[in-house]
């Protein structure tokens, strides 16, 4: 007998709460973004690129992803926010500027465009904060986990989506994620990739949804028929109980992916929705395409799919199963181009591609998943608003705690990215001074190339008196009251890798 959702967590997820509860970090592999390049319907319509072209910048909360799109000269100004840790709502604040238009609490892209938002390093986990995308176009968020969002209880974000997209939304590319949470309504989950008031060009490529009540849906209602042109394909749907996808209107392409363990229905076409549906693996599962729940009707072509260990439910008026024997009752033409993986080999295909991690593997078409091109690196990040005015540090002293061999403490305040100071082990001060008072209130903590998001926990100390002026994660701007003082510390308490500060520039304003 299948088990409720919410008590039924995969060893994936186990292992991932493990992980959280000790502490420990899971190494997951560095990704560049858009590394193959977009698919599907989101090619159509003039493409989508997101942030190619434009600034690169690193992100380790929330909060910083607000920063960096509210520091970009406007709002269509071409960013990848490269995003490493785990995003919650204690470091998640609303940020305000004129490129941007946020809130708290929730990852807001919103009245935006050409934005890439890429999982690199050890991996970025949104926890109980899902991305709200809205009156926005030319998106890409790729290998990110998004779990446990919740529309009731406490804390809440995006209405309980993962990932949401509604009010004329063009163009988006969702890539290599996992979509997770803990049960369904009853236990304050919703969608995990609903689309809804007029969302167009959208595609969903090699991701894992799982433990939810609901995969997702097209259109809030069956008036909401203003969504149309998605694109599915390469993505695991396990153990949900319906929505994978719910489709109100529009066209929808399906195809390649594995569906296992829907305990109520799979494929909801209907309101006049047309689902082409190639090659996919069905099985464990119930009632996987048809017109479910309502009298207004869906349509489907169906091709070499596998229906493996299913169960139907008999035709009513509101039910419509397309099984035992899925026969096509529209025919739906795709203006892109693909290819077909045999439906046998999607399971083993979709298990070595699909989701957050897996080094944005695809397939070629032919059951074998490929590795992107590694000669197609991301750019290094830089700081998305930098400080104005005179770098105070230049021609200033500097100390520190111990140096790794063959490294120096003037290296930091020599306006040369291409000699650095770093620590002789993980964790270190290095000190910037003046032989009067001087007035400081931000500073640029800048890391050579090679080691850009080592730099994990620190905090930054007025030297003449000891007082913690701040604290916080990662290298980039930092600001605090205008402090007034000879000797300003920044100590790195946690570090990946071996870190190395290139330039630590201080500003009085």
């Amino acid at each position: 007998m299948r088990r409720p959702v919410a008590l039924r967590l995969s060893a994936a997820g186990a292992t991932m709460a493990l992980a959280a509860a000790t502490g420990v970090l899971v190494a997951m592999p560095e990704a560049s973004a858009a590394t193959s390049g977009a698919t599907g319907y989101a090619t159509q319509n003039g493409g989508t690129t997101g942030g190619t072209g434009g600034q690169t910048v690193r992100a380790t909360t929330g909060t910083a992803i607000h920063q960096a799109l509210c520091g970009r000269a406007s709002s269509s100004t071409p960013i990848t926010i490269q995003v490493e840790g785990t995003i919650n709502h204690g470091n998640t604040e609303k940020v305000s500027g004129g490129s941007c238009n946020t809130a708290a609490g929730v990852i807001e892209l919103k009245q935006i465009s050409n934005v890439t938002i890429v999982g690199v390093g050890g991996g970025a986990v949104f926890d109980q904060v899902g991305i709200h995308v809205r009156e926005s176009s030319n998106i890409i968020i790729q290998n990110v986990t998004v779990k446990n969002v919740k529309k009731s209880g406490s804390p809440t974000s995006n209405g309980g989506d993962a990932i949401g997209m509604e009010k004329d939304v063009r163009n988006v590319w969702v890539d290599h994620t996992t979509l997770e949470a803990s049960g369904g309504e009853s236990e304050g989950f919703d969608g995990l990739f609903d689309m809804k008031n007029n969302t167009q060009y959208v595609t969903l490529s090699y991701s894992v949804l799982r433990n939810s009540g609901r995969g997702g849906l097209v259109g809030s209602s069956e008036s909401d028929l203003s969504n149309t042109f998605i694109t599915y394909h390469h993505n695991l749907y396990e153990n949900i109980d319906s929505r994978a996808p719910l489709l109100r209107g529009g066209v929808a392409h399906i195809y390649n992916n594995h569906y296992v363990g829907l305990s109520k229905s799979g494929i909801n076409s209907r309101a006049g929705a047309r689902a082409k549906v190639d090659n996919n693996y069905f099985e464990d599962s119930k009632d996987v395409l048809g017109t479910f729940y309502t009298d207004a009707a869906g349509y489907w072509q169906v091709s070499g799919n596998v229906f493996d260990n299913l169960t139907w439910s008999s035709p009513g008026t509101d039910n419509k199963p397309a099984g035992p024997n899925p026969q096509s009752n529209t025919s739906v033409s795709v203006p892109y181009s693909y290819t077909l993986d045999g439906a046998n080999c999607v399971p083993s295909v979709v298990g070595s591609t699909a989701g957050a991690g897996k080094g944005l593997k695809v397939s070629d078409g032919s059951c074998s998943p490929q590795t992107p091109n590694p000669t197609d690196p991301t750019p290094e990040p830089t700081d998305p608003n930098p400080p104005g005015g005179t770098n105070l540090s230049i021609g200033a002293g500097s100390d520190g705690s111990s140096k790794a061999s063959g490294t120096s403490y003037g290296d930091v305040r020599d306006g040369d990215m291409g000699t650095y100071w770093s620590p002789s082990g993980s964790t270190g001060s290095i000190s910037v001074k003046w032989s009067a008072a001087t007035s400081v209130s931000k500073i640029n903590i800048r890391e050579a190339a090679g080691s850009v998001g080592a730099i994990g926990s620190w905090k930054v100390s007025n030297a003449d008196t000891g007082a913690v002026l701040t604290s916080g994660s990662g290298a980039g701007v930092i600001t605090f009251p205008k402090t007034s003082l000879r000797k300003i510390t920044f100590e790195i308490t946690s570090s990946t890798g071996t870190p190395k500060v290139a330039e630590y520039e201080t500003y009085a304003g």
